[in-house]
């Protein structure tokens, strides 16, 4: 991870985006119940009552208690019951069992919440050293991912409730359907270029150290893969024609009886689609980009389109330089939205809308290093076995995402806001 502070009043600038990241994830929980924020719906998931406590956790166990002098530690069983994959830094609980803490009480992990902050406002009011800024940026940074997960999450829990009740309901669905946007693909030339975070700023150490790739001559898709074009590759028998699949990715499909994304249902008037803002008809978001699908199933419909997925690197380099604007958590759509799009605006859709999948599996970087003591947990460890998505999703906040940005998950996943840009 690195990262720089402005060099005019770094603490004032630092403390204003820490309150800020802080009150925008108690404001994602205000359509909340209680009894919403206790559900954990899939192994993958937390429940949001964790996200609430674990954010304040991290700040606590990689902040305060080393460098507030005098700091008092709210609970000292938090610091296991809360962490989440540390294993050099405490024990903790199995990941799957975390809807069962009924206690400790909503309030007192607010109370929590709120002790951690005042603590932060104290240490940054004070000449912390740099180490301690850094941290504290790297602390913000991951509370924008969990405010992503907290949604993603919420997602998944309310599809599972037979009501099918809407996280917010309103003109988002609406907003998000677009007209139609012909696909065409742009083309890119071959060259050396240098990927991985360069400039000053925040950015993870997955995307370090900055360095030299080949790119043979290649071509991107104007736009993502929308819900209607989605449909015609279930409708000619995507999911029963196992030529179209990777071995494993045909195993999944199998094994976990798969005919169409996550959140599709089908009923005797056609498909229908369930977002944030509630349940949607196909036809109502036949433009918007096709989400919640897996590696696998990206995979599969850029074979049987006669495509493939591009590399991570091609995707950097499209990207390079473009502005990070998009259709972003800040858009309150809080689903994925239909193309805007010209010529000579290059490719649609880089940021924002859904992360997409690339072709390339997540390792480290020729010279890549990991953080020292226990956050060099934050990404290396997960370098084995995951497939990299690039550009961030509808439910991102906008300060979070950059060009560098390698999100990556296993390629099975499908609960994340993951969508299919095609390249050839």
């Amino acid at each position: 991870m690195r990262s720089t502070v402005a060099a005019c009043s770094p603490q004032l600038s630092l403390a204003e985006r820490f309150r800020s990241a802080r009150r925008l994830t108690l404001s994602l929980c205000d359509p909340l119940t209680p009894e919403d924020m206790m559900v954990q719906s899939c192994p993958e998931a937390s429940p949001a009552k964790w996200h609430l406590a674990h954010t304040a956790w991290f700040f606590e166990s990689f902040v305060l208690r080393e460098f507030l002098p005098g700091y008092r530690v709210f609970n000292t069983d938090f610091a296991w019951l809360f962490n989440s994959y540390y294993q050099s830094f405490a024990a903790f609980p199995e990941k799957r069992l975390r809807s069962s803490f009924s206690r400790p009480a909503l309030e007192e992990i607010l109370h929590f919440r709120r002790h951690v902050d005042e603590g932060i406002d104290r240490l940054l009011e004070g000449n912390p050293p740099a180490e301690a800024l850094t941290r504290i940026e790297l602390g913000v940074n991951h509370e924008e991912q969990h405010q992503e997960l907290l949604l993603t999450d919420m997602l998944h829990a309310l599809f599972t409730n037979p009501l099918r009740p809407a996280y917010l309901a309103g003109a988002g669905a609406a907003k998000a359907a677009g007209v139609a946007v012909g696909r065409s693909f742009i083309d890119f030339e071959g060259e050396l270029r240098e990927v991985g975070h360069t400039g000053e700023g925040f950015c993870f150490d997955n995307e370090m150290p900055r360095h030299r790739v080949w790119l043979e001559p290649y071509s991107l898709a104007n736009r993502l893969v929308t819900c209607g074009e989605f449909a015609q590759f279930i409708a000619e028998g995507g999911y029963k024609r196992a030529e179209f699949w990777l071995s494993a990715g045909w195993d999944a499909v199998q094994n976990h009886g798969w005919r169409a994304p996550l959140y599709w249902d089908e009923d005797e008037t056609g498909w229908r689609v369930f977002t944030l803002r509630g349940e949607q008809s196909l036809a109502a978001v036949a433009n918007v980009p096709v989400s919640h699908v897996s590696y696998f199933e990206a995979d599969a419909y850029a074979r049987w389109a006669g495509r493939r997925l591009a590399t991570e690197f091609e995707w950097e380099a499209a990207a390079e330089g473009r502005l990070l604007t998009g259709n972003l958590l800040d858009s309150q759509k809080l689903m994925p939205a239909a193309a805007e799009w010209t010529q000579t605006q290059g490719p649609a859709q880089l940021f924002g809308d859904c992360w997409e999948w690339t072709g390339s599996a997540y390792l480290g970087y020729p010279g890549f290093h990991p953080l020292s003591g226990s956050l060099g947990e934050y990404n290396g460890k997960f370098m084995s076995g995951q497939m990299v998505l690039r550009g961030g999703s509808c439910v991102t906040p906008p300060a979070h995402i950059r060009g560098s940005y390698r999100n990556f998950f296993s390629p099975e996943t499908r609960w994340q806001f993951s969508g299919i840009r095609l390249a050839s």
